[in-house]
């Protein structure tokens, strides 16, 4: 089987590492970041080094000083519940246990979405992602910290389970929300501030990452960041993945014929989690979708995933149990759909994320104010 991690240095930086480079700049002990009187983490959502840089001209704050090394890699798979999770956390998807948009509560063996779901899912968000975030382990060194995003993001279960014990600031626009973020780290030095930046991510899966409407977005946030940052703050610009357009023709759709001894489908088109049925013949199954999605998708099993370290060096008991039997991971510009799902919005997304490319999982880290070299 070919399928495997993209290759990458073993000096390649990791989404997972931020959270530790921001406090270790705030003490100056930091081996990558000059120290800071108080931090920004601004994430640009959905926004991949490789098409940022396709698109240079039309982000030249954010591209102006950048080099081959302002990259890092996201987390498996390179979507948001997952990738963003891993970020304020400081951990893999194997250890905080979201892996992947929509998966398995195995308890009810029912298919909960873990980004919008957590209220009408039932998913309680202080258990079913138990690991501290980044601002509780600042508030324990006693640091402050902010989350600066849209005002309908700031009761969700998503936000409990992801930015508890920062204090959330609303602004409407990315150039209000950025100013916020400025503002903030500057009124309140040691702080530790969150910035969030979805427009990119919104425009990319509605229009796709070369359409007009998806430059405008990326010109927004780059206008947004172009701003003198205040004297003393350090700004740390990443994403949590980037996507690739996938078209219509490359759309697969599952029926029910190819769905035979699946009980559940999860994940997300990119990566999707596949539930065996408690009466299915494991083997037959994997076998038979590995030859429907020949040259589309690889068909891996979770053990496979497991020890080819997937998820992450760590997979916990319950992050396991989440997982789905096999997996189907896109290849290309592919898709895999469950045509038997009553919902399909789906099928209105270009651009798309969730797999193993370099367009996928290669994330701009981009230092500025007092970060910047």
């Amino acid at each position: 089987m070919s399928l495997m991690l993209p290759s990458e240095s073993a000096t390649a930086r990791s989404v997972v590492g931020v959270a530790a480079d921001l406090f270790a700049a705030l003490r100056g002990e930091s081996a990558v970041l000059p120290r800071a009187e108080s931090v920004v983490l601004v994430v640009i959502d959905g926004l991949g080094a490789i098409s940022l840089r396709a698109h240079a001209g039309h982000a030249r704050a954010l591209t102006g000083g950048m080099t081959k090394r302002d990259v890092a890699h996201s987390v498996f798979p390179s979507t948001t519940a997952a990738a963003l999770t891993s970020i304020v956390t400081g951990v893999w998807p194997g250890e905080h246990g979201l892996i992947g948009y929509r998966v398995l509560d195995p308890e009810r063996d029912v298919l909960v979405n873990q980004l919008s779901g957590w209220e009408s899912d039932g998913l309680d968000p202080f258990t079913w992602q138990p690991v501290p975030t980044i601002f509780e382990r600042a508030a324990e060194h006693g640091h402050r910290s902010f989350a600066v995003g849209i005002a309908a993001y700031a009761t969700s279960g998503f936000t409990r389970a992801t930015l508890r014990g920062a204090e959330f600031v609303a602004a409407t626009t990315p150039a209000e929300r950025v100013a916020a973020a400025y503002d903030l780290a500057q009124r309140h030095p040691g702080s530790l501030v969150y910035c969030y930046l979805p427009e990119v991510d919104k425009a990319g899966h509605k229009h796709g990452i070369d359409s007009p409407e998806w430059v405008a977005a990326l010109e927004g946030v780059d206008a947004a960041l172009s701003v003198r940052t205040p004297p003393g703050v350090g700004v740390l610009v990443t994403s949590d993945h980037g996507m690739v357009d996938v078209p219509a023709s490359r759309q697969i759709v599952l029926e029910e014929e190819h769905l035979a001894g699946i009980r559940h489908v999860g994940g997300e088109p990119r990566m999707l989690h596949l539930y065996l049925a408690p009466d299915a013949e494991a083997d037959a199954v994997v076998a038979r979708v590995r030859a429907d999605l020949e040259g589309a998708a690889d068909v891996i099993t979770r053990d496979e995933a497991i020890g080819r370290g997937f998820f992450g060096p760590t997979v916990t008991p319950v992050a396991a149990s989440r997982m789905g039997d096999m997996l189907a991971v896109s290849r290309g510009a592919w898709a895999v759909y469950d045509g038997t799902a009553p919902d399909q919005r789906g099928r209105g997304m270009v651009g798309q994320h969730g797999a193993l490319t370099p367009e996928e999982r290669q994330v701009p880290v981009i230092r500025l104010g007092a970060f910047a070299r």
